[in-house]
């Protein structure tokens, strides 16, 4: 009980209880993208074709929508931290399920319900605005942040490490028994935030469409992700493929690449500070200039060059930097609107951005096979722009919300 004040003694969050919301985010968020480096493997030993072999990520994915859309919510109005446990409960489950599926009916099944679970890291983001001050939130967000999108980058990379020497059962398991670890921390080191129930579900899910209707920085900034996240999803789709056809990478030195991206996640924190000084238009756009620039480097110089491996390596960065800072920057803005439905508005943020996600890996697999890496690195170049046009059309300042509200 001592820690638990401690945690968020005189309304500041202290560093131990960020660093656990930013570890467990990552560790959460880390279950929607190990398969996407072992569909070969898990495809060929469930006996799956290589048309439905597709579906092991998608799946996963839309598991994860649907969470954001029905389960997020409910942070609105019940106790946050056992929704949390329930829901990690469920990947567990699902996790291990899917470890020992004998069948790909099974394991698919398995995948919906680990996207559908792990959308406790978007319950863990907004919780810690909550334990924030105001004067700290951007810096929080940041952080916390950093964690998820660390357990992003380092997802795939760890899955096919772990795959090539246990096989890819191995980190299903592995997994589960972290995520079982974490489940009992979390249960007994956050403190409780039971909010105040001021609507039904069905209402709260109804009022999604109002909701978006009546926040255009909400529409905006999702929006805005939606391009960047889609360019992001893309490129990580299609690179593997340059590197193995154009370079010759083996799986393994496409794994170690996939480490490169890690170096992004530097961008997170520093949006973050940067958001409370007022500074968040001019980033946003800045994020956008980035993405677009990161495109067109590698898009222009195309060879199989050293030269050129090396700019796609600042490319890999650059672009996720860009990402990465822009999340920040518009969850900074979207957990301003109002503490009454943040559990609401983050689910409907992010659930846009993850569908322009997927688009993008959609674009990705559809572009390489129609005009190889000049057209895939054209429609990178596309997406960011198409954000950076809508960019110019904002009037008043992201990060102002506060002022809007206020006068």
């Amino acid at each position: 009980m001592q820690r638990k004040q401690q945690a968020v003694e005189g309304n500041r969050i202290s560093n131990w209880m960020m660093f656990l919301l930013a570890a467990a985010c990552g560790l959460i968020v880390a279950n929607l993208y190990y398969a996407q480096t072992l569909v070969g493997p898990i495809h060929v030993a469930l006996g799956l074709s290589s048309t439905t072999a597709g579906f092991i990520v998608t799946l996963t994915q839309i598991g994860y929508v649907v969470g954001l859309l029905f389960i997020v919510p409910i942070s609105d109005i019940i106790e946050n931290r056992r929704l949390m446990v329930v829901s990690l409960i469920i990947t567990v489950c699902a996790l291990l399920v899917a470890a020992f599926a004998p069948n790909a009916t099974l394991f698919l099944t398995a995948s919906l319900f680990i996207g559908v679970g792990s959308v406790v890291a978007q319950i863990l983001v907004p919780y810690a605005t909550y334990l924030a001050s105001e004067e700290q939130r951007g810096r929080v967000v940041g952080n916390v942040m950093s964690g998820l999108l660390l357990g992003i980058m380092f997802a795939r990379p760890l899955a096919s490490f772990i795959t090539s020497i246990w096989g890819w059962q191995a980190i299903f398991i592995m997994s589960a028994i972290v995520l079982t670890l974490l489940t009992i921390l979390l249960s007994r080191a956050l403190p409780e935030r039971k909010p105040v129930p001021t609507v039904s579900y069905s209402k709260l899910i109804l009022s999604l469409g109002t909701l978006f209707k009546q926040t255009p920085a909400l529409r905006r900034r999702a929006l805005y992700q939606a391009c960047l996240f889609g360019a992001f999803s893309l490129f990580w789709t299609v690179v593997p493929l340059r590197l193995a056809d154009d370079f010759g990478m083996s799986q393994q030195g496409i794994a170690l690449f996939a480490l490169v991206g890690v170096g992004g996640a530097i961008a997170a924190p520093i949006a973050g500070r940067l958001a409370d000084k007022g500074w968040s238009k001019g980033l946003t756009g800045l994020a956008m200039v980035i993405a677009a620039l990161s495109f067109l480097v590698i898009y222009i110089f195309q060879s199989h060059s050293t030269a050129a491996l090396i700019l796609l390596f600042i490319s890999a960065i650059t672009l996720d930097m860009a990402v990465s800072g822009n999340l920040v920057l518009g969850q900074r803005v979207i957990y301003s609107l109002g503490s009454e439905a943040r559990g609401r508005l983050n689910g409907l943020f992010m659930s846009i951005f993850f569908i322009g996600g997927a688009i993008g890996s959609s674009l990705g697999g559809w572009s390489y096979a129609l005009g190889g890496w000049n057209f895939s690195a054209l429609i990178g170049v596309i997406l960011p722009v198409l954000a950076l046009l809508y960019y110019f059309t904002e009037k008043e300042t992201g990060g102002d919300v506060r002022k809007k509200q206020n006068g």
